[in-house]
């Protein structure tokens, strides 16, 4: 069963909308949107397992150049 996660995306000042363009673009994130509130991004990523989540989280969604922190918040339901 694959896991989902709600992503909240801190980014640079003025980055939301083109780090949000090229979230859309990461294999594994299904929806990507520059918000309004305390954070810049709300995205939301699939993968195989928590392990998998894990690693798209640290290794291609954080190293988006503009992206400064993120929470990950993953789906219980």
């Amino acid at each position: 069963m694959a896991v989902k996660a709600f992503i909240l995306i801190d980014t640079s000042p003025g980055k939301a909308r083109e780090v949000a363009s090229k979230l859309r673009q990461v294999g594994g994130v299904s929806v990507a949107h520059a918000v309004t509130g305390p954070h810049d991004i709300i995205a939301i990523a699939e993968a195989s397992d928590v392990t998998t989540l894990g690693e798209l989280v640290v290794q291609k969604i954080q190293s988006v150049p503009g992206v400064n922190r993120s929470l990950t918040s993953i789906v219980s339901d």
